[in-house]
């Protein structure tokens, strides 16, 4: 048995396109600096009842940039929930940090790189509270971590929806129709934003501002009397309703009912609008579509530059830190710091003022009303 130290490798989460380059990243890196890889399967459940892992090599990580999900497997359930809703903390069960710290000494594990979005970096903030040596590399479809500009898999899911509404347009044209489209991104808008802008939305919806079904609707009218008789209405899936309740799926669930499952907001804005307008209108739901197939090069580059800085940080033995990216350089935080507090779309943002100046509807005025109060900056 080789006496090579030892990095442990997972993946927790939902799954996004730049995982498997993460994986590659690290494995390449370690290699050169002296370090086996122990991969460890199904995010942080592989790390009891028993370990569940492989070891990793040049050898069965080699091609996989360009390939979506992850090697490793992933999950959002199990033992390992350390959030409740957006930000309340759960502490975890003390048996089981003792069980992690057993399998980081039967393993010789000199540190774990754990790579997910806010939910499961705050497990990694409580194993290196525990003492437990942790170095965290942020991935989130939703983009929605607050210490870092982009985590990898967002352009991902941009691009996939940005393709989708752009197949949208084309038939929402031919058949004068209006289109809703749900997108992912939970309590945080930039998917829909970027997307909606990408494609060439009439109406985007997001979590961050407040909006009302007669300002859409006016919008759509005012269309029509332009003589462009079809609209594309963009919905983040965490939009609250006007009266301020979300859509949901089921009821929440994992330990201590944990997660809320949104999703069903652009079935419910179709039908109002249909209802109100007395037109036809359709509505598509992208769902996982958004977190498949294989990442663009932005998202490899980005994720590939994660992976290797995750394993400067465990030769520098800097634990506790989250890798992450400010233009045009790629730094850390402490991982308290980054699960601390959720990136959310300014609501007076360059992004969000470029639209309003090019007459898209966020629904919080009425389509006159809102180059008035754009309030250039």
């Amino acid at each position: 048995m080789s006496e090579l130290p030892r990095v442990g490798i997972l993946t927790s989460g939902g799954d996004c396109p730049g995982l498997n380059a993460v994986i590659r990243s690290v494995v390449k890196a370690s290699t050169r600096f002296g370090y086996e890889v122990v991969g460890f399967k199904r995010g942080y459940e592989g790390l009891i009842d028993p370990p569940d892992y492989m070891f990793l090599d040049r050898k069965n990580t080699l091609g996989i940039i360009a390939r979506g999900g992850t090697i490793l497997g992933s999950t959002n359930k199990g033992h390992f929930s350390a959030r409740r809703g957006v930000s309340e903390r759960i502490d975890l069960d003390p048996r089981l940090i003792d069980k992690v710290r057993q399998t980081y000494k039967d393993l010789r594990l000199e540190a774990l790189i754990c790579v997910g979005g806010d939910g499961s970096l705050a497990v990694a903030e409580q194993f290196e509270e525990a003492g437990l040596p942790v170095v965290g590399v942020p991935k989130t479809i939703d983009n929605d971590l607050s210490s870092t500009a982009f985590s990898f898999g967002f352009d991902s899911a941009v691009a996939c929806a940005t393709d989708a509404i752009d197949r949208l347009y084309t038939t929402a044209i031919s058949h004068e129709r209006v289109m809703v489209v749900e997108v992912m991104g939970r309590h945080a808008g930039w998917i829909a934003l970027h997307a909606g802008i990408s494609g060439g939305a009439s109406v985007i919806l997001l979590p961050e501002i407040p909006w009302t079904f007669e300002n859409v609707c006016r919008k759509i009218e005012e269309r029509d009397r332009d003589g462009k008789r079809f609209s594309i209405v963009v919905v983040a899936e965490g939009a609250q309703l006007p009266g301020g309740n979300l859509v949901t799926i089921g009821e929440p669930s994992g330990p201590a009912m944990a997660q809320v499952h949104l999703g069903g907001i652009g079935d419910v804005v179709a039908r109002e609008i249909e209802h109100r307008l007395q037109r036809e209108v359709r509505s598509v739901v992208l769902g996982h579509l958004q977190r498949g197939g294989p990442p663009t090069y932005f998202d490899r580059m980005l994720a590939t530059q994660y992976g290797a800085h995750a394993v400067r940080l465990v030769v520098q033995r800097r634990f506790g830190e989250m890798v992450c990216y400010h233009p045009p350089e790629i730094s850390s935080v402490p991982i308290r710091v980054a699960v601390g507090k959720l990136s959310q779309v300014p609501r007076d943002g360059s992004a969000i003022q470029a639209a309003r100046a090019l007459g898209i509807c966020f629904g919080e005025h009425a389509p006159g009303e809102s180059i008035r109060a754009l309030g250039w900056r």
